[in-house]
């Protein structure tokens, strides 16, 4: 049987630029006394994310920041995929949102989605969610999680991000940019990934 290691620090540093993704990681890691600071925050670089799978690329940011800050270091990898698209974006999901200026238009992403898929019968997509932490002396614990629905057109709703507006959750009516932010946490892949994390890692203060 594998034992994981605990985390024992309280502050740890989240290997993302992406606002919406420290957001949705401090939210969870709050009611466990953990605060985090964000690699955009202590100004490290972006490393490139040259893995092909969610927990590679996860591993890898994960590593580059741990090592940069000394701090415990949480990395997510996440992307959206459609069934029809054999799993498309996946591990491209930020790269179809960029422009030729660099920045990313979601709007311009969805739609290349809708555009490829609209006369396939199948209208299933996925979010995955692979999370890793990575300690300063090289160990890592990786999880990786997925909320399973349908992708829609037109998108709906403001409170999301990415592709959020055209993803509808097995068992809902609503989109994650329609949905109560609230609610999403409790069903979103990331939500899934934390969960693993927290029963293996975690330690309620």
């Amino acid at each position: 049987m594998s034992t994981h290691r605990k985390l024992t620090e309280r502050r740890i540093v989240m290997a993302s630029h992406n606002a919406g993704k420290v957001r949705e990681n401090a939210a969870l890691l709050a009611e466990y006394g953990i605060s985090i600071v964000s690699a955009g925050e202590l100004g490290l670089p972006e490393p490139e994310e040259t893995e092909t799978t969610f927990l590679g690329n996860a591993t890898l940011k994960a590593q580059a920041a741990a090592k940069a800050s000394g701090l415990v270091a949480l990395a997510d990898d996440s992307g959206f995929s459609v069934g029809a698209l054999d799993g498309a974006p996946g591990v491209y999901t930020a790269d179809w949102a960029v422009q030729a200026d660099g920045k990313r238009d979601y709007a311009i992403a969805m739609a290349k989605v809708e555009k490829l898929a609209r006369h396939a019968a199948d209208r299933t997509a996925w979010f995955t969610c692979a999370l890793v932490l990575a300690w300063p002396d090289g160990h890592t614990e990786g999880f990786e999680g997925r909320a399973p629905g349908e992708w829609v057109w037109p998108p709906r709703g403001d409170r999301g991000f990415g592709y959020d507006p055209m993803f509808v959750p097995t068992g809902h009516g609503q989109t994650f940019a329609e949905m109560d932010p609230a609610l999403k946490h409790t069903i979103s892949h990331r939500a899934h990934a934390f969960a693993m994390l927290a029963e293996a890692c975690l330690v309620k203060e």
